[in-house]
Protein backbone atom coordinates (compact mmCIF):
# COMPACT_ATOMS: atom_id res chain seq x y z
CA UNK A 1 0.00 0.00 0.00
CA UNK A 2 1.53 3.59 -0.53
CA UNK A 3 1.88 5.25 2.12
CA UNK A 4 1.85 8.64 1.09
CA UNK A 5 -1.98 7.38 0.44
CA UNK A 6 -2.46 5.81 4.20
CA UNK A 7 -0.98 9.31 5.17
CA UNK A 8 -3.65 11.29 3.72
CA UNK A 9 -6.65 8.74 4.62
CA UNK A 10 -5.40 9.11 8.14
CA UNK A 11 -5.22 12.75 8.26
CA UNK A 12 -8.58 12.85 6.59
CA UNK A 13 -10.39 9.82 8.97
CA UNK A 14 -8.50 11.93 11.65
CA UNK A 15 -10.35 15.41 10.98
CA UNK A 16 -13.44 14.26 9.56
CA UNK A 17 -13.18 16.73 6.38
CA UNK A 18 -11.35 16.95 3.16
CA UNK A 19 -11.04 20.78 3.83
CA UNK A 20 -9.44 20.29 7.57
CA UNK A 21 -7.45 17.57 5.93
CA UNK A 22 -5.68 19.39 3.19
CA UNK A 23 -5.08 22.64 5.79
CA UNK A 24 -2.68 19.81 7.72
CA UNK A 25 -1.11 18.90 5.02
CA UNK A 26 -0.92 21.76 2.91
CA UNK A 27 -2.43 20.10 -0.06
CA UNK A 28 -5.60 21.23 -2.15
CA UNK A 29 -8.98 19.31 -1.24
CA UNK A 30 -9.18 18.50 -4.89
CA UNK A 31 -5.59 16.78 -4.73
CA UNK A 32 -6.69 14.85 -1.04
CA UNK A 33 -10.00 14.05 -2.78
CA UNK A 34 -8.50 12.59 -5.26
CA UNK A 35 -5.49 10.56 -3.03
CA UNK A 36 -8.88 8.78 -0.96
CA UNK A 37 -10.35 8.02 -4.20
CA UNK A 38 -7.24 6.14 -5.18
CA UNK A 39 -7.11 4.42 -2.25
CA UNK A 40 -10.48 3.18 -2.19
CA UNK A 41 -10.62 2.10 -5.84
CA UNK A 42 -6.92 0.07 -4.75
CA UNK A 43 -8.59 -1.30 -2.10
CA UNK A 44 -11.39 -2.05 -3.79
CA UNK A 45 -14.26 -0.81 -1.09
CA UNK A 46 -15.52 2.56 0.36
CA UNK A 47 -13.96 3.78 3.60
CA UNK A 48 -15.87 7.09 3.65
CA UNK A 49 -19.60 8.03 3.80
CA UNK A 50 -20.17 11.49 2.32
CA UNK A 51 -22.66 13.91 4.28
CA UNK A 52 -22.85 17.27 3.94
CA UNK A 53 -21.72 17.87 7.14
CA UNK A 54 -18.28 15.97 6.73
CA UNK A 55 -16.78 12.33 6.09
CA UNK A 56 -17.95 9.49 8.52
CA UNK A 57 -16.25 6.22 8.50
CA UNK A 58 -17.59 3.12 7.19
CA UNK A 59 -16.32 -0.03 9.05
CA UNK A 60 -13.62 -1.06 6.23
CA UNK A 61 -12.70 2.57 7.12
CA UNK A 62 -12.48 2.26 10.58
CA UNK A 63 -10.11 -0.91 10.48
CA UNK A 64 -7.78 0.98 8.17
CA UNK A 65 -8.10 4.07 10.85
CA UNK A 66 -7.06 1.70 13.49
CA UNK A 67 -4.25 0.54 11.53
CA UNK A 68 -2.67 3.59 10.43
CA UNK A 69 -3.27 4.96 13.91
CA UNK A 70 -1.10 2.28 15.43
CA UNK A 71 1.66 3.33 12.67
CA UNK A 72 1.64 6.47 13.39
CA UNK A 73 2.12 6.20 17.32
CA UNK A 74 5.08 3.66 15.94
CA UNK A 75 6.59 6.31 14.16
CA UNK A 76 6.17 9.14 16.84
CA UNK A 77 8.26 6.47 19.46
CA UNK A 78 10.75 6.00 16.62
CA UNK A 79 11.16 9.87 16.32
CA UNK A 80 11.28 10.02 19.87
CA UNK A 81 14.40 7.43 20.12
CA UNK A 82 16.11 9.68 17.49
CA UNK A 83 15.68 12.90 19.24
CA UNK A 84 16.61 10.99 22.22
CA UNK A 85 20.11 10.05 20.81
CA UNK A 86 21.58 13.60 21.39
CA UNK A 87 22.78 14.58 24.52
CA UNK A 88 20.89 17.72 25.37
CA UNK A 89 17.34 17.62 27.28
CA UNK A 90 15.11 19.24 25.01
CA UNK A 91 11.59 18.74 22.98
CA UNK A 92 8.20 17.34 24.48
CA UNK A 93 7.58 15.04 27.70
CA UNK A 94 4.03 13.66 27.95
CA UNK A 95 3.68 12.92 31.57
CA UNK A 96 0.32 11.28 32.93
CA UNK A 97 -0.85 10.64 36.61
CA UNK A 98 -4.57 11.50 38.79
CA UNK A 99 -5.48 14.65 39.15
CA UNK A 100 -5.11 14.87 42.67
CA UNK A 101 -1.07 13.72 42.82
CA UNK A 102 -0.39 15.86 39.41
CA UNK A 103 -2.26 19.10 40.74
CA UNK A 104 -1.30 18.99 44.39
CA UNK A 105 2.40 17.44 44.68
CA UNK A 106 3.89 17.49 40.89
CA UNK A 107 2.50 20.40 39.38
CA UNK A 108 4.44 22.86 42.18
CA UNK A 109 7.38 21.09 41.91
CA UNK A 110 8.21 21.70 38.13
CA UNK A 111 9.30 24.91 38.12
CA UNK A 112 13.08 22.95 39.57
CA UNK A 113 12.76 20.69 36.62
CA UNK A 114 12.41 24.04 33.86
CA UNK A 115 15.18 26.04 35.61
CA UNK A 116 17.51 22.82 35.11
CA UNK A 117 16.17 22.16 31.44
CA UNK A 118 14.62 25.04 29.79
CA UNK A 119 14.01 23.74 26.64
CA UNK A 120 11.92 20.63 28.27
CA UNK A 121 7.84 21.33 27.18
CA UNK A 122 5.88 19.23 29.41
CA UNK A 123 2.78 18.42 28.75
CA UNK A 124 0.71 17.09 31.69
CA UNK A 125 -1.71 15.16 30.97
CA UNK A 126 -4.49 14.52 34.44
CA UNK A 127 -6.91 12.19 34.55
CA UNK A 128 -8.01 9.04 36.62
CA UNK A 129 -7.76 6.67 32.80
CA UNK A 130 -4.44 5.02 32.78
CA UNK A 131 -3.34 5.69 29.67
CA UNK A 132 -1.13 3.50 27.57
CA UNK A 133 1.94 3.84 27.48
CA UNK A 134 3.45 1.13 24.57
CA UNK A 135 0.90 2.89 22.10
CA UNK A 136 2.71 5.89 23.29
CA UNK A 137 -0.67 7.30 24.76
CA UNK A 138 1.87 8.91 27.03
CA UNK A 139 5.92 9.00 27.43
CA UNK A 140 5.95 8.39 31.27
CA UNK A 141 3.48 7.73 33.93
CA UNK A 142 2.82 7.99 37.77
CA UNK A 143 0.47 5.67 39.14
CA UNK A 144 -1.11 4.78 42.49
CA UNK A 145 -0.38 0.77 42.07
CA UNK A 146 2.06 -1.22 40.00
CA UNK A 147 1.96 -1.14 36.60
CA UNK A 148 1.17 -4.99 35.17
CA UNK A 149 2.50 -4.44 31.84
CA UNK A 150 5.01 -6.01 31.45
CA UNK A 151 7.00 -4.42 28.98
CA UNK A 152 7.28 -1.06 31.10
CA UNK A 153 10.48 0.09 33.35
CA UNK A 154 8.84 0.74 36.56
CA UNK A 155 10.09 2.36 40.10
CA UNK A 156 8.90 2.76 43.10
CA UNK A 157 8.93 6.18 44.63
CA UNK A 158 7.03 6.10 48.19
CA UNK A 159 4.35 4.54 49.63
CA UNK A 160 1.36 7.27 50.65
CA UNK A 161 -1.64 6.67 53.15
CA UNK A 162 -4.95 7.86 52.44
CA UNK A 163 -5.82 9.71 56.05
CA UNK A 164 -8.49 12.47 58.12
CA UNK A 165 -7.52 16.16 57.76
CA UNK A 166 -9.93 19.45 58.27
CA UNK A 167 -9.01 22.68 58.45
CA UNK A 168 -8.44 24.90 61.82
CA UNK A 169 -11.68 27.14 61.84
CA UNK A 170 -13.65 23.96 61.06
CA UNK A 171 -12.79 22.65 64.25
CA UNK A 172 -13.18 25.84 66.31
CA UNK A 173 -16.66 25.26 65.31
CA UNK A 174 -17.69 22.43 65.04
CA UNK A 175 -15.13 20.39 67.94
CA UNK A 176 -12.67 18.10 67.42
CA UNK A 177 -14.08 14.06 67.45
CA UNK A 178 -11.54 11.56 69.39
CA UNK A 179 -13.37 8.63 68.23
CA UNK A 180 -15.08 7.24 64.91
CA UNK A 181 -18.23 7.62 66.76
CA UNK A 182 -17.68 11.33 67.01
CA UNK A 183 -18.16 11.30 63.06
CA UNK A 184 -21.87 11.20 63.97
CA UNK A 185 -21.37 15.09 64.59
CA UNK A 186 -19.40 15.93 61.56
CA UNK A 187 -19.78 16.52 57.48
CA UNK A 188 -17.42 13.76 55.61
CA UNK A 189 -15.78 14.80 52.17
CA UNK A 190 -14.27 11.98 50.29
CA UNK A 191 -13.99 10.42 46.52
CA UNK A 192 -17.82 9.70 45.92
CA UNK A 193 -18.11 5.39 45.23
CA UNK A 194 -18.48 5.49 41.25
CA UNK A 195 -14.93 7.65 40.69
CA UNK A 196 -12.09 6.67 39.81
CA UNK A 197 -10.01 6.77 43.01
CA UNK A 198 -6.77 4.27 44.95
CA UNK A 199 -8.90 0.75 46.58
CA UNK A 200 -6.98 1.63 50.25
CA UNK A 201 -9.36 4.80 50.13
CA UNK A 202 -12.50 3.59 48.81
CA UNK A 203 -12.41 0.95 51.96
CA UNK A 204 -11.37 3.47 54.25
CA UNK A 205 -13.95 5.62 53.36
CA UNK A 206 -16.64 2.23 53.40
CA UNK A 207 -15.51 1.87 57.07
CA UNK A 208 -15.69 5.00 57.78
CA UNK A 209 -19.29 5.28 56.41
CA UNK A 210 -20.39 2.57 58.37
CA UNK A 211 -20.14 5.08 61.99
CA UNK A 212 -22.93 6.82 60.97
CA UNK A 213 -21.17 9.88 59.62
CA UNK A 214 -23.74 13.35 60.22
CA UNK A 215 -23.36 14.56 56.84
CA UNK A 216 -21.56 13.63 53.65
CA UNK A 217 -19.84 15.50 50.81
CA UNK A 218 -18.51 13.30 47.92
CA UNK A 219 -16.27 15.27 45.03
CA UNK A 220 -14.52 13.30 41.91
CA UNK A 221 -11.36 13.72 42.67
CA UNK A 222 -8.55 14.84 45.76
CA UNK A 223 -8.26 18.52 44.57
CA UNK A 224 -12.10 19.00 45.15
CA UNK A 225 -11.85 17.12 48.20
CA UNK A 226 -8.88 19.34 49.73
CA UNK A 227 -10.42 22.37 48.10
CA UNK A 228 -14.05 21.36 50.63
CA UNK A 229 -11.37 20.74 53.76
CA UNK A 230 -9.81 24.04 53.49
CA UNK A 231 -12.89 26.17 53.11
CA UNK A 232 -14.16 24.99 56.60
CA UNK A 233 -16.49 21.85 55.05
CA UNK A 234 -15.64 18.87 56.83
CA UNK A 235 -13.25 16.61 57.39
CA UNK A 236 -11.24 15.04 54.60
CA UNK A 237 -9.93 11.24 53.62
CA UNK A 238 -6.48 12.82 51.61
CA UNK A 239 -3.54 11.40 50.81
CA UNK A 240 -0.95 12.43 52.78
CA UNK A 241 1.69 13.92 50.56
CA UNK A 242 0.07 16.87 51.13
CA UNK A 243 0.76 17.81 54.75
CA UNK A 244 4.36 19.27 53.16
CA UNK A 245 2.37 21.45 50.96
CA UNK A 246 -0.52 22.77 52.55
CA UNK A 247 0.82 23.01 56.50
CA UNK A 248 -2.43 24.51 57.68
CA UNK A 249 -4.69 21.57 57.60
CA UNK A 250 -4.97 19.35 60.82
CA UNK A 251 -4.70 15.84 61.05
CA UNK A 252 -7.88 14.76 62.79
CA UNK A 253 -7.82 10.72 64.45
CA UNK A 254 -4.33 9.95 63.90
CA UNK A 255 -5.12 6.30 64.07
CA UNK A 256 -7.17 6.50 61.41
CA UNK A 257 -5.59 5.76 57.80
CA UNK A 258 -5.61 3.41 55.15
CA UNK A 259 -3.81 0.73 54.00
CA UNK A 260 -0.23 1.96 52.10
CA UNK A 261 -0.82 3.13 48.21
CA UNK A 262 2.49 2.54 46.31
CA UNK A 263 3.30 5.18 44.08
CA UNK A 264 4.97 4.11 40.71
CA UNK A 265 7.23 5.51 37.93
CA UNK A 266 6.43 3.94 34.63
CA UNK A 267 7.89 4.47 30.89
CA UNK A 268 8.18 2.18 27.88
CA UNK A 269 11.20 0.08 28.19
CA UNK A 270 11.76 1.51 24.08
CA UNK A 271 12.47 5.35 25.90
CA UNK A 272 15.08 3.33 28.40
CA UNK A 273 18.05 5.58 27.02
CA UNK A 274 15.43 8.39 26.39
CA UNK A 275 17.23 11.83 27.93
CA UNK A 276 14.30 13.31 28.63
CA UNK A 277 13.10 10.46 30.75
CA UNK A 278 16.15 10.37 32.50
CA UNK A 279 15.61 14.14 33.48
CA UNK A 280 11.98 13.62 34.78
CA UNK A 281 13.23 10.62 36.42
CA UNK A 282 15.87 12.04 38.20
CA UNK A 283 14.20 15.06 39.06
CA UNK A 284 11.19 13.16 40.40
CA UNK A 285 13.67 11.26 42.71
CA UNK A 286 15.23 13.73 43.97
CA UNK A 287 11.96 15.89 44.86
CA UNK A 288 10.42 12.18 46.84
CA UNK A 289 14.15 12.27 48.49
CA UNK A 290 13.54 15.92 49.85
CA UNK A 291 9.85 15.39 50.49
CA UNK A 292 10.85 12.35 52.84
CA UNK A 293 13.29 13.99 54.52
CA UNK A 294 11.08 16.66 55.48
CA UNK A 295 8.32 14.82 56.47
CA UNK A 296 10.77 13.03 59.10
CA UNK A 297 12.22 16.39 60.27
CA UNK A 298 8.52 17.67 60.89
CA UNK A 299 8.05 14.03 62.73
CA UNK A 300 10.69 14.89 64.61
CA UNK A 301 9.79 18.46 65.64
CA UNK A 302 12.87 19.38 63.27
CA UNK A 303 12.10 22.93 61.48
CA UNK A 304 11.75 21.84 57.88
Amino acid sequence: MDWDKLRIFHAVADAGSLTHAGDTLHLSQSAVSRQIRALEEGLNTTLFHRHARGLILTEQGELLFDATRHMTKRLEAAAARIRDSEEEVFGELRVTTTIGFGSLWLAPRLPALYEKYPDLKIDLMLEERVLDLPMREADVAIRMKEPSQADLIRRKLMAINMRLYASPRYLEQHGTPQSLEDLSEHRLISQNANSAQVSSGAVLVRELMSYDVGSHLTVNNYFGVLQGVIHDLGIGVLPDYLTQDFPEIVRVLPDVESNEVPVFLAYPEELRHSKRIEAFREFVTEEVIAHRRRLKEAAAGEPA
